[in-house]
């Protein structure tokens, strides 16, 4: 056979024409191939998930659909405690003081009598319990209606003195609460420390009968011992309740009073250094509301 070398030289020239030609059309097929595959205009390269949905950004995949995440849109409560009716009882009252006659009134506990009332304690700077008290209980109220639930409260300082404590336990009564909660810092001498909860004994007495509620009532308690501790950092008291952070007790009315679940907690010891450091100190007293209010989810979510 004849090779190229001996066809005209125009003939030889159109065939090198087609050679480059093809050279280039190769070329441009292979360029075009990566580039494709390496993901035009900082798409996803070759073998990556592109996004399902055009409104997906920079936040994360999802961004805007992902709930509570980072670029989320849905910024209204959340629904975990949604139809819950929780009932929170700031111990005491600021005007307390100013009312000694009325809050001295004996009321009727069911085993027992007792005063209306009393006017707490308060750190050895003056930082009353009472003050305290309704400082964790309204950052607790937001937190709880941020979950969905209905938060009732005993008195918001809105009250000259009081309530009784068999008002206070009636409000959650009426209030057909799945939760009720009756917070306080105790007056103990300096070196006793830590929170504790105070739950219901088995008292059927005159109007007190809380034989439905101390079961109950003991788990709520165990469960905001464990999320107080947990969010907090604080340890358990060291002078009741033999390390378990909970107590039991048969003397109280807004508990021997109480149809529904229903916990006292403690949240430290107002006469020790160390805990009053605490107590008087805002961020802490927001992290008490947190663990506060975790404690209850846990119990009306189980």
């Amino acid at each position: 056979m004849s090779n190229g070398s001996s066809l005209p030289p125009h003939r030889r020239l159109r065939g090198t024409l087609l050679v480059v030609l093809a050279s280039v059309v190769v070329a441009g097929l292979g360029g075009w191939l990566v580039w494709h595959a390496s993901g035009r205009d900082g798409g996803p390269r070759a073998g990556q998930p592109a996004p399902s949905d055009p409104t997906e950004s920079a936040t994360g995949r999802g961004g805007s659909h992902t709930p509570g995440g980072k670029g989320s849109k849905d910024h209204g409560p959340r629904a975990g405690l949604k139809g819950k009716v929780v009932v929170l009882d700031p111990g005491h009252n600021p005007h307390n003081g100013e009312h000694g006659r009325e809050i001295a009134r004996q009321v009727d506990i069911g085993n027992a009598r007792k005063e209306c009332d009393t006017t707490g304690t308060a750190t050895n700077d003056g930082y009353a319990e009472a003050s305290f008290t309704l400082d964790v209980v309204r950052r607790a109220r937001t937190l709880l209606q941020e979950q969905g639930a209905k938060v009732v409260l005993t008195q918001d300082g809105d009250r000259p003195y009081g309530p009784c404590v068999d008002e206070r336990a009636e409000i959650g009564n009426k209030a057909h609460a799945d939760a009720a909660l009756s917070l306080h810092a105790d007056g103990s001498g300096a070196g006793n420390r830590g929170f504790h909860v105070i739950l219901p004994a088995r008292v059927t007495d005159g109007p007190a009968d809380t034989a439905a509620i101390v079961g109950p009532s003991r788990q709520l308690g165990e469960r905001l011992a464990g999320r107080f501790r947990a969010v907090t950092g604080s340890a358990a008291s060291n002078y009741i309740g033999g390390g378990t952070g909970l107590d039991k007790r048969s003397d109280l009315g807004g508990l021997n009073l109480s149809t529904v679940p229903k916990v006292f907690l403690e949240c430290g010891n107002m006469r020790d250094p160390k805990d009053a450091a605490q107590l008087t100190d805002a961020d802490w007293r927001q992290k008490a509301a947190r663990g506060i209010t975790e404690g209850i989810t846990d119990f009306l979510t189980r």
